[in-house]
C-alpha cells in the first residue's frame, strides 16, 4: 500500500491524530488507529491491522513507543514488508520501514519533528514527509487542520507517485465526540475521489458544523434585523407561518431550534437564543442573505 500518513500530538490539549492519503482504497479503514489519552499507530506497507490494536495495547500498558516497535517486529515474518509508526499521549513517536520497502518504486522512509511524525513509501522522494513535517509544526491551528495542513504540503511536494485515490483524518479527545459522549473528535474518511485531501477538508468543514460545539466567542443577540432575516429564512423553508418582522418571541425561538435540528447543526441549538455566526455563515451560503450583520449585538 503506496501511502504517506502524519501521526500527530497536541501539547495544549492532549489532542491525538493521525492523517493518511494513498493511491489505494479505502485508506481509512487499514491505517489509522488510535485512543484518547493514549497514542495513535498508521500502519502501512503490507499493512498489519495487528500492529494498530496491538501498538495501542503496547502503549497503555506503559511501553514507549520504540518499546512498542520492538515487540511488535519480534515473531513477525513479513518485518521487511512493514512500515509503521506510534505517537504516544506525551509526543513521542517511533517509526519503521521495512527493507524490502526500500527497492519498491519511489523512495520509502519517515522524519520526525516535534509532537509528529510522517512516514510513507512509493513516494516522490524524502521532501514529501519533511515538508509535512515543518508544516505541522509550523501551523497555527487544530490539531485536525494541521494534520491536514501536512497532507496538503506532501502532496505538492510528489506525494504518492501513482497519484491520490482516498484518504482519511481520525483525532482524538477525551469526551470530544459527538454530545460529548465519546472520544472520536473526528472520524473522516474518503474511500474513493479524484482529489481526496480537497474532500477531506470540505468534509471537515461540514463535521465542524455538524459535531462541534458553538464557540462562545461567536454568539450573538437575535435582534430586529437578524430577527426579519431569519424569519424569511425560515417561512422560505416552511418553518414559520407568524408575522415576519423585527421581534424574535419565544415561538419563533422554538421554530428556529427546529430548524437548526434541521440542517444537521445539532450540537448548536442549545445556546440560550444566542446565534452562531459560524450557523449563520453557512445559512446565507445555503439560503441567500438578507440582511448584514455586524459582530456583536445588533
Amino acid at each position: 500500500m503506496m501511502t504517506y500518513s502524519i501521526l500527530g500530538f497536541d501539547a495544549s490539549n492532549g489532542d491525538l491524530g493521525v492523517a493518511v492519503q494513498s493511491k489505494f482504497p479505502g485508506v481509512g479503514s487499514l491505517v489509522p488507529y488510535g485512543e484518547a489519552e493514549v497514542g495513535v499507530v498508521a500502519t502501512q506497507g503490507f499493512a498489519s491491522p495487528r500492529h494498530g490494536s496491538a501498538g495501542l495495547m503496547l502503549l497503555r500498558c506503559g511501553a514507549t513507543p520504540q518499546q512498542a516497535v520492538d515487540v511488535l517486529l519480534n515473531g513477525d515474518g513479513k518485518e521487511h514488508k512493514r512500515q509503521f509508526a506510534l505517537i504516544d499521549r506525551s509526543g513521542g513517536v517511533a517509526a519503521y520501514t521495512g527493507a524490502d520497502l526500500h527497492t519498491w518504486d519511489g523512495w520509502a522512509g519517515s522524519a520526525a519533528g516535534r509532537d509528529c511524525v510522517a512516514l510513507g513509501n512509493g513516494l516522490a522522494g524524502s521532501d514529501v514527509v519533511s515538508r509535512m513535517v515543518r508544516t505541522f509544526e509550523d501551523v497555527r491551528a487544530s490539531l485536525a487542520e494541521r494534520l491536514m495542513a501536512a497532507l496538503e504540503s506532501g502532496e505538492r511536494a510528489g506525494g504518492d507517485i501513482r497519484g491520490q485515490q482516498s484518504a482519511a483524518l481520525l483525532v482524538l479527545r477525551r469526551n470530544g465526540g459527538y454530545g460529548s459522549l465519546d472520544d472520536r473528535h473526528v472520524v473522516i474518511s474518503i474511500y474513493d475521489h479524484d482529489r481526496p485531501i480537497a474532500e477531506l477538508i470540505r468534509c471537515y468543514a461540514l463535521h465542524r458544523l455538524s459535531y462541534f460545539p458553538s464557540d462562545p466567542a461567536n454568539l450573538v443577540p437575535i435582534g430586529p434585523e437578524l430577527a426579519l432575516e431569519l424569519k424569511r429564512m425560515m417561512t422560505a423553508r416552511g418553518f414559520y407561518e407568524g408575522d415576519v418582522d423585527g421581534s424574535w418571541e419565544s415561538a419563533a425561538q422554538l421554530r428556529f431550534e427546529l430548524f437548526l435540528g434541521s440542517e444537521n447543526y445539532d450540537n448548536r441549538i442549545d445556546n440560550g437564543g444566542l446565534l452562531d455566526l459560524e450557523v449563520l455563515a453557512d445559512l446565507r451560503l445555503k439560503y441567500g442573505q438578507d440582511a448584514t450583520l455586524q459582530r456583536g449585538p445588533a
